[in-house]
């Protein structure tokens, strides 16, 4: 488990990013043989994508239960079509064996959302909590001084800020 990081604490990046939701729900249960090779493809793509960064995934977290949810980060949207659509890939032959075995049936319903973040569009805060979210892919910096509220941290970027860096992890750009 990942260290408890005490205080407040905020994640800020000079760059765009985009963010990335999918998950899956399994709508009929019984039906193991329909949505386990759904459930075991994301770890096959997310390992891939970790072995080539240069693919511009940036990180994920993710949440289990009937609906699953995975939030991604990417470094561009182009990054992420790309890899959707890339035929040596892990992606595209699970999204045709998808398409295959279930189809418009019912069994296993599937979603993603994305959306492009710029600068200054953005606010977070985590309290008390180890790194998640874009402060695992972006890291964190105090959340006190002008990132104390929720309308100033939409707005200040680190640089102007002038706060001190909390994790080694490299921002998004």
């Amino acid at each position: 488990m990942s260290e408890i990081r005490e205080g407040r604490w905020t994640a800020r990046s000079e760059a765009s990013f985009v963010v990335f939701l999918i998950g899956m729900r399994f709508n009929k249960l019984w039906k193991v043989h329909k949505w386990a090779p759904v459930f075991m493809a994301m770890p096959r793509m997310i390992a891939e994508l970790q072995r080539q960064p240069e693919l511009g995934f940036l990180g994920a977290d993710s949440w289990f239960g009937r609906t699953t949810l995975m939030v991604q980060y990417w470094r561009t949207f182009e990054q992420l079509e790309a890899y959707a659509k890339a035929r040596e890939g892990a992606h595209l032959p699970a999204w045709a064996a998808f398409n295959r075995a279930v189809g418009a049936s019912g069994d296993v319903g599937i979603f993603h959302e994305t959306y492009r973040i710029a600068p200054g569009e953005y606010e977070n805060v985590y309290a008390n909590m180890p790194a998640i979210m874009f402060g695992k892919v972006a890291g964190v910096v105090e959340a006190s001084g002008g990132f104390q509220g929720a309308r100033s941290r939409m707005t200040l970027s680190p640089a102007r800020a002038g706060r001190r860096e909390a994790s080694e992890t490299a921002p998004p750009g």
